[in-house]
């Protein structure tokens, strides 16, 4: 891949482009999709938007994996927590568009580079240089140990991408996708340097008082974040937690 259109400056350009989709004479061209014998309307429905998303023809067009990747870039650009020669352990990463941004601007393939990056997902993700990948389940009782040797010291960053399976519910949602920011918060606590950040999805509603209470307790900075790349109707947002104080202050 090439670096520029995950870097910094590309960013706006990505950004730019990505909404960026008129078709002739300036209007815009929207693909429709017809139900096809046996496909669920709701398949018929994601395959329309992707289609029609623009940016996910800018993340192709720029060689990245995912839209996701636009994510990441806006909310570094705001909160400016990735710098160069940093540790870091990504989880939930495939299909790798967010370790892609992370390779970029941490300059791990640099000459004399002291970052670092391992990054895994319990789903096949292809291998990325400039980051070790890993087939791994974080929920399995033995992923933190197997993480803390594989980058081999304290962590500067713990970024999450992780999100269960949508039921619909928006209870049943919120409290899954709690879990597994309660259970990645946990990790970071154990492996960040102090000074470190965690970044990590949630859902509208935001982050769960007491854990919110705990991390403005362990940071010194804790904000929530809607990417302008976070499609209106996901109830996906991000919580940015920046300079850790260390254990000892929790």
């Amino acid at each position: 891949m090439s670096k520029k259109p995950a870097g910094k400056k590309s960013g706006a350009k990505n950004k730019s482009s990505a909404k960026k989709s008129s078709g002739r004479g300036g209007r815009d061209l929207t693909v429709r999709v017809k139900t096809a014998k046996g496909r669920k309307g709701s398949s018929t429905r994601w395959l329309q938007r992707q289609l029609n998303d623009p940016y996910v023809a800018a993340a192709k067009r720029a060689g990245l994996r995912s839209r996701s990747a636009f994510k990441l870039e806006e909310l570094d650009d705001k909160f400016e927590f990735l710098k160069p020669h940093m540790r870091i352990i990504e989880l939930g990463a495939a299909p790798g568009g967010w370790t892609q941004v992370l390779v970029s601007r941490v300059g791990t393939e640099k000459p004399g580079s002291k970052a670092k990056i391992v990054a895994i997902d319990l789903a096949e993700m292809d291998p990325l240089p400039g980051a070790e990948v890993m087939l791994l389940d974080f929920m399995d009782d033995e992923a933190p140990e197997i993480l803390k040797n594989a980058l081999g010291g304290p962590a500067d960053a713990v970024l999450s991408d992780m999100a269960p399976k949508i039921t619909g519910h928006p209870n049943t949602d919120h409290l899954r996708i709690m879990g597994l920011v309660e259970a990645a918060y946990e990790f970071a606590t154990e492996v960040l340097t102090p000074g470190g950040c965690f970044v990590s999805k949630v859902f509208q509603g935001g982050t769960e008082q007491t854990l919110l209470t705990d991390m403005k307790r362990a940071f010194a900075n804790v904000r929530h974040a809607k990417p302008p790349s976070s499609r209106n109707e996901s109830a996906e947002m991000f919580v940015v937690a920046q300079n850790y104080r260390g254990r000892n202050t929790e």
